[in-house]
């Protein structure tokens, strides 16, 4: 599948807090980023005209560290982009409280499967320049307070726009704005289009910024979107701007909230998942949201073991993932014997990280993902006599967890220390091994060997998730909460197994571990232990039906038709 060959200069900017390149590169706290990362590769294998824009973070997001008891402390994840980027120019600057500060752009190439390249542009500020407090700005992902942040923000949006209109001549037909954090560059396509002139903008004015804005948001839960006290958005962007946003109908409540900012200036708005679209056109009803169902690179997820079993077996599945379709004719016999050596990899990753060796012959339950108060990563453990007794009567098993909290999130740290009790009570009847610093290399190490994917959301608050997307291209079937893109991927016995019903109701919620309990015992490890081939055709359906399906070479091509075609003239082909 290919849309376009032709090297040329970017028609789409895709602006992003975040874009998981590859692990060594800190520039990533999680799923948003690695989201980010999966979309500019499959723009790069489409040959589309797409560049990315970010922050370099020259701190990264942290390194994890847990004690005994699970207690979790951070330290820098430093990198120097001096020695893996290419530094590009010119410098451009951004104004922020009356401040001119100097923005240098790094350049990384993703190459696609023609040879065709997306770059990216990594936005730092730590030049000599600039104050010292102005070079941190770009030091810490979601790091300070939320005068940081908007600075930062302000970094991102104007500072990317002024980075991408200098380089392009003809500037991008396309902003897509990867959730609300950039949306300060529509600002500057509005100062752009009034040429400086004080007053409110006109309607056309407006309309005309839209035209050029696309805007995907990420979260159903309110607390996820960025807002900033309205004093706060005078002293940073300065009172001639802070009057254009308030005059631009951008301003509710004495506050600046991003994901408003983003929705008035978009001409095309989407949720990342079916039942996400749903939630999101409750959460703003005044506008038209769509949805496009998020995936994952299959080329970057797909283990070594499939990737060399699909490469025998369907070898078009790198162009065209449609292709894994046809895995309903590899036979039994190769799935169950190709995710036995990506287990084999997944136990030794584990015992060199944590010095705990599991067992081959045990079925491995993974959940990995970052540590919070919703994710719920403690349900399993809602009934510890319950789970051993099935543990002991059905047939063993062992959990290999892994996962982050942010600094400031004490509920999610007390997730952690919640997992590490109920592993210190279970003991040897379930095993139970907590690794640190999830990240990309990890995630696709888990997300491949482990028998089965849990995912235990507090519903409606999955926007989509996509680990369980990486486990289904590696024959590994969820069990999870109807939330998110499972709605859609879930076939009960087909690509694995829900938790509860398709409901939001709390008390419903409240039944969701004795669900859990009930699959374990007496659907999926009766099939393990008892009905081997059965189970193997759940790892082949995984792949067929999920891993064909969730992928973001039909995400980006549903942008591409949707999305990126909403201009008269818009010729990306």
């Amino acid at each position: 599948m290919k849309i376009m060959s032709s090297e040329q200069l970017p028609r789409i900017a895709y602006f992003s807090m975040e874009i998981g390149i590859e692990s060594n590169l800190y520039t990533y706290s999680g799923g948003l980023g690695v989201l980010a990362g999966d979309t500019l590769r499959s723009a790069a294998d489409l040959g589309l005209p797409v560049a990315g824009v970010t922050l370099v973070y020259r701190q990264g997001y942290f390194r994890q560290h847990l004690d005994s008891q699970g207690n979790q402390t951070e330290s820098p994840a430093a990198w120097t982009p001096e020695e893996v980027l290419e530094p590009m120019e010119p410098q451009v600057t951004v104004t922020i409280e009356g401040r001119q500060v100097q923005v240098l752009a790094w350049r990384y190439e993703i190459q696609g499967l023609s040879g065709h390249k997306v770059p990216v542009y990594f936005l730092d500020t730590a030049l000599p320049e600039n104050s010292p407090w102005d070079q941190t700005l770009t030091g810490h992902l979601y790091g300070g307070d939320s005068h940081y942040r908007l600075c930062q923000e302000m970094v991102l949006g104007m500072g990317g726009r002024a980075l991408i209109s200098a380089l392009a001549p003809e500037e991008p037909v396309i902003y897509h704005m990867n959730e609300g954090h950039s949306a300060l560059l529509t600002l500057s396509l509005l100062e752009s289009r009034i040429g400086g002139g004080a007053g409110a903008p006109t309607e056309a004015e407006v309309e005309a910024v839209r035209r050029q804005c696309v805007f995907t948001t990420h979260t159903p839960v309110p607390a996820g979107h960025d807002k900033f006290h309205w004093d706060l958005v005078s002293k940073v962007l300065g009172p001639e701007r802070a009057d254009l946003l308030k005059a631009s109908n951008c301003c509710f409540d004495g506050s600046l909230n991003m994901t408003y900012l983003a929705l008035r200036f978009a001409r095309y708005i989407n949720g990342v998942a079916m039942r996400h679209g749903e939630i999101s056109t409750g959460m703003f009803p005044d506008y038209p949201i769509d949805a496009i169902t998020n995936g994952v690179h299959a080329v970057t997820w797909t283990s070594p073991p499939f990737a060399a079993l699909f490469d025998r077996r369907i070898p078009e599945w790198r162009q065209d993932n449609f292709y894994l379709r046809y895995a309903v004719g590899i036979s039994l016999h190769e799935i169950a014997a190709t995710h036995a050596l990506a287990k084999r990899a997944m136990l030794a990753e584990v015992e060199r990280r944590s010095g705990v060796q599991l067992s081959e012959n045990v079925f491995t339950i993974g959940f990995a993902r970052r540590a919070t108060t919703y994710k719920r990563q403690d349900l399993l453990f809602s009934d510890l006599e319950r789970l051993t007794g099935l543990a002991r009567q059905v047939g063993p098993l062992q959990v290999v967890y892994a996962g982050k909290a942010h600094p400031q999130d004490e509920g999610g740290k007390d997730m952690i220390r919640r997992v590490f009790q109920a592993a210190g009570v279970l003991g040897e009847s379930v095993r139970i091994v907590y690794l640190e610093n999830y990240d990309m290399a990890l995630g696709k190490i888990l997300c491949a060997g482990v028998d089965l994917w849990l995912n235990t959301p507090l519903r409606p608050q999955e926007a989509s998730g996509t680990s369980g997307m990486k486990a289904a291209l590696n024959g590994v079937p969820s069990l999870s909460v109807l939330d998110g893109w499972w709605v859609e991927g879930h076939v009960e016995h087909a690509t694995g197994w829900a938790i509860g019903n398709d409901s939001a109701n709390p008390a419903e919620a409240s039944q969701d571990a004795a669900s859990l309990y009930d699959k374990l015992e007496r659907v999926i490890l009766p099939l393990y232990y008892g009905k081997a081939e059965a189970y193997a055709k759940v790892r082949r359906s995984a792949i067929a039906l999920n891993g064909s399906f969730f992928n973001t070479q039909r995400m980006v091509s549903q942008y591409v038709t949707n999305a990126y075609s909403i201009l008269e003239g818009n010729d990306l082909k």
